[in-house]
């Protein structure tokens, strides 16, 4: 409605030609999108990377169509018209946003994108007079409809089962190792060894307000050192762990996450209502973390509760003590 104050034109006011523009320059940009999408996954998925590679040649196929079926009824270049000028006019995502949430993510994303491409082909057939265009608008809503059965086709030819199952597992594994692995590590230094101080100073000084400084503290500081730590120590490209500034950054805030769970109560000025909401809180993160290992590491449930839980009530038992004595 307000889209004049923006500079954009409204879809429904666009001529048949401009269609045709928005629709080609759609298309090349799909086209390009495709193939940033091989470019990234060549290395570590090449068979996923051979689909948009021909998923990326049908695009330039469409937008070759297109462009004869302008020049068929108008003269002159085509005039170069953004999805990004058009108000209400589906976007995309930049590939560089996308590509780093995994291979399933992606491929959602692909589905997507056809899924908006054949919407807007159904409404450019309305606005469209000429029955050629009209039929080859027909066409291409039908083809981008089919996106799942075009890229099923694409994957039995460039991925079949085993290999999909191969590039999934590997995925899997690099995320546990990227982000699973670090993130839990951190949860878990942050959760445990910020006990014996928080507790120890809320005994020693019985004050919520001091207990909060020195928890804040220990939670910040403790995750800056394991985020420095984790990203520093290795490069991720011996190991194949990943990128270690996603390490770093999975490990240093979950660490400080760990400590701020116990640390946030004594925002509540009543002391002992504060710490009874951070024992709770206490064994809260301590099953959690048992139950991650569990779920992801496949640590056995009971031993991961034996190593965490109870290794974190002798962390707290020992920083009350400390305190209280």
């Amino acid at each position: 409605m307000l889209s004049f104050l923006s500079g954009r034109r409204r879809f429904a006011d666009l001529s048949e030609r401009e269609i045709l523009a928005l629709a080609i320059s759609s298309e090349e940009d799909d086209a390009r999108i495709y193939m940033e999408y091989a470019e990234a996954l060549r290395s570590e998925y090449p068979d996923t990377a051979k689909v948009f590679e021909s998923m990326a040649a049908q695009e330039r196929g469409h937008q070759t169509s297109l462009t004869r079926e302008y020049e068929r009824r108008y003269s002159g270049t085509v005039p170069l018209i953004r999805r990004e000028s058009i108000a209400g006019y589906y976007g995309r995502r930049p590939v560089w946003a996308v590509v780093n949430l995994g291979i399933e993510r992606i491929r959602a994303e692909v589905g997507r994108m056809e899924d908006e491409a054949a919407n807007f082909y159904l409404k450019a057939q309305k606005k469209t007079s000429d029955p050629d265009t009209r039929k080859l608008l027909e066409s291409l809503y039908q083809t981008e409809l089919q996106h799942e059965e075009i890229a099923g086709n694409l994957a039995d030819r460039y991925l079949p089962a085993d290999k999909k199952k191969e590039e999934d597992e590997k995925a899997r594994r690099q995320f546990l190792l990227t982000f699973v692995q670090p993130g839990l590590a951190g949860l878990m230094d942050g959760s445990v060894s910020t006990l014996a101080p928080i507790f120890a100073t809320a005994f020693a000084t019985q004050d919520s307000h001091t207990t909060l400084l020195v928890g804040l503290a220990a939670a910040v500081g403790a995750g800056i050192s394991m985020g420095f730590t984790e990203a520093l120590h290795d490069d991720g490209v011996i190991s194949g762990r990943g990128s270690p500034l996603k390490r770093g950054l999975s490990s240093g805030i979950m660490t400080a996450v760990g400590g701020l769970g116990h640390a946030l109560p004594y925002i509540i000025p009543e002391f002992w209502t504060a710490t009874a909401i951070a024992i709770i809180v206490v064994f809260v993160e301590l099953w959690a973390i048992a139950f991650i290992q569990n779920r992801y590491m496949e640590t056995p449930f009971w031993r991961s509760v034996f190593q965490v839980v109870l290794g974190g009530a002798l962390v707290l038992a020992a920083g009350i003590f400390i305190g209280g004595s």
